[in-house]
């Protein structure tokens, strides 16, 4: 879907620059966006080596070893339909750790692997279960530590104090994060409620008797 909005965008702006005659400064466009994509990728290549380097360092010194069983009552709290010690739970734990430092390509993989463990878990294979609302809910608003992604674009574009925004972020994803798990945990009670049942409708003055032939006390 995401594909043929873009598709669309890009077949509307050069039918329009056509027609208004403006050809050349949609080429200009074209080529400035490229070069921009280059540079910034070229920066964001160099924060990303820098942090996967610094996590490798901290798995071989056994801090992520620490901190995913710091996490673990937290997941097996979010997750209490996955069986205990399943493949999913340390898919799930890597992809939260690399989210805490921003460290989003790196957790794409995780959670993809997340997912696909718990499809295997799934009986409906055409419906999400409820583990897998929650792990999009935590990946999308992911409490961030450092947001490394958004430290090397500013680094890329000259901004003077490019850390400066770790407090807010913090905040702001803190935040987010707690919506995303009040709100899962509001819809996983309200699929989880019995159903009511319905009162039976009066008629008259009296009631129809639920039992029996429908006559009226």
């Amino acid at each position: 879907m995401v594909n043929w909005i873009w598709l669309f965008f890009i077949v509307i702006s050069v039918v329009v620059a056509a027609i208004t005659g403006k050809m050349d400064t949609v080429t200009q466009a074209a080529f400035d966006g490229a070069k921009s994509g280059v540079t910034v990728s070229f920066g964001l290549i160099s924060i990303m080596v820098f942090w996967l380097g610094m996590m490798r360092i901290a798995e071989d010194a056994g801090l992520l070893t620490k901190l995913a069983r710091l996490l673990r009552p937290i997941v097996r709290w979010l997750f209490p339909d996955i069986p205990k010690d399943h493949p999913a739970i340390g898919y799930i734990m890597s992809n939260l750790s690399a989210n805490l430092f921003g460290l989003g390509n790196a957790a794409t993989p995780m959670g993809i692997k997340a997912m696909q463990e718990l499809q295997k878990l799934n009986p409906d294979k055409d419906t999400a279960t409820p583990a897998m609302c929650t792990l999009l809910a935590l990946n999308t608003s992911s409490i961030t530590i450092v947001p490394t992604t958004l430290i090397a674009i500013r680094m890329n574009y000259g901004s003077a104090n490019p850390a400066e925004i770790i407090g807010t972020t913090l905040a702001a994803t803190f935040v987010a994060t707690a919506a995303a798990i009040l709100a899962d945990r509001w819809y996983r009670r309200k699929s989880q409620a019995p159903p009511t049942t319905p009162r039976p409708p009066l008629t008259g003055k009296g009631r129809v008797r639920p039992t029996g032939g429908g006559e009226v006390v």
